[in-house]
């Protein structure tokens, strides 16, 4: 899954390269509460709400993470870096997500589309996935190996084995003049989440209505539904396995970042809890598969920036708690986290460089900045 694995996949070796760790339990025993940097290649250079140069976007099993160096695609094995095979190595790209099986999903940036891959530790290349271009693109793997994206026609894909499965639907009450913004996740029920963006005018009231809403594609083959969107632009970044949705609102130009939780079945209105009390906004970006660890990154208006941005953690339905800065005054951002209270992201050192991060024991580094 996107940024997230189940503890019973933590134990599985991918490719002989990662040692198995054993269930969440015995890996919370055995772990030291610390922030762990990892190898990183070519720019480290950091500018706030642009794609960042470095970080860990998936969390996979074992010691294995995936995400981004020097503007390269690349996995880790413990702190050392690994980049993904390219035929061009000078291309730009990115791991996006990571399977308890070691198959990641990964965007490689093109002048003007990109263009969605998958990769195996151990393969001499990466597999191009057809019909997979877009200006920007998220994508998703679950367990079983099924890849969720969208393409730049605005239709949702799914893939298995490089090959595509089938096109998803949007929900009849989209209405006419909808199209498919973003698909960000699949968990294993094979529930997928994803975005319809709506701009048309509805011809019996003249309503015109607009916006961005949150789909969900059952498992069930259930019909594809609109969840309840907020009063502005509702993004949706992750599921876990119990269908619990997490992501933010964003109110248009003025960056104010609403953190969200949508609560199984999904039929009621999101929740907001209360952001961290050093900043005024925050977004949710990740959650756990099976532990409802919710993380992402606490913010403030460009035009107001008081602090630097920093990573911040909630533990099941408890208060919003910051997560420590691999420097005074440096930024941080967390991207995802694994049911052994890993959580994986980027942060700025004491030199002004931005580095791939791990925060281990995720959990008891917590704190309430307010205290």
């Amino acid at each position: 899954m996107r940024r997230s694995m189940s503890a019973a996949a933590a134990a599985i070796v991918v490719a002989g390269l990662i040692s198995a760790t054993g269930p969440a339990a015995a890996a919370d025993a055995k772990c030291a509460p610390k922030i762990q940097v990892l190898g990183s290649i070519g720019d480290e250079s950091y500018v706030r709400d642009i794609p960042p140069s470095q970080g860990v976007f998936g969390l996979g099993a074992g010691n294995l993470a995936v995400g981004v160096s020097g503007r390269k695609p690349v996995y880790w094995t413990g702190t050392t870096v690994h980049r993904v095979p390219l035929s061009d190595p000078d291309q730009s790209g990115q791991v996006i997500a990571v399977n308890a099986h070691g198959l990641m999903v990964g965007v490689l940036h093109g002048v003007d589309l990109h263009s969605l891959f998958t990769y195996r530790v151990g393969d001499a290349a990466i597999t191009l996935l057809p019909d997979s271009y877009g200006h920007d693109i998220e994508a998703d793997v679950n367990d079983a190996g099924y890849v969720v994206s969208r393409s730049d026609a605005g239709v949702a894909t799914v893939w298995k084995d490089g090959q595509k499965v089938r096109e998803l639907p949007l929900p009849a009450e989209a209405g006419p003049g909808s199209r498919i913004a973003m698909v960000t996740g699949i968990n294993n029920r094979g529930d997928i989440l994803g975005m319809a963006a709506q701009d048309y005018e509805v011809p019996e009231t003249g309503q015109h209505l607009e916006g961005t809403h949150p789909v969900l594609w059952p498992g069930d083959g259930s019909a594809a539904r609109l969840l309840a969107p907020t009063a502005n632009d509702s993004y949706v970044q992750d599921m876990d396995e119990s269908g619990r949705v997490v992501g933010y609102d964003w109110a248009g130009p003025w960056y104010e970042y609403t953190p969200l939780v949508w609560e199984p079945p999904l039929t009621g209105t999101p929740t907001s809890p209360a952001v961290l009390s050093t900043h005024p906004y925050a977004t949710f970006e990740a959650i756990s598969a099976t532990t409802n660890l919710t993380v992402g990154t606490a913010k403030f208006h460009p035009d107001m920036l008081t602090l630097p941005d920093q990573a911040l953690l909630r533990s099941g339905s408890g208060p919003v708690k910051a997560l420590p800065r691999l420097a005074a005054g440096g930024a941080s951002m967390a991207e995802a986290v694994s049911d052994t209270d890993r959580v994986g992201g980027s942060a700025v050192n004491a030199k002004g460089k931005l580095k791939p991060v791990i925060w281990t024991c995720a959990t008891k580094q917590a704190y309430n900045p307010g205290s």
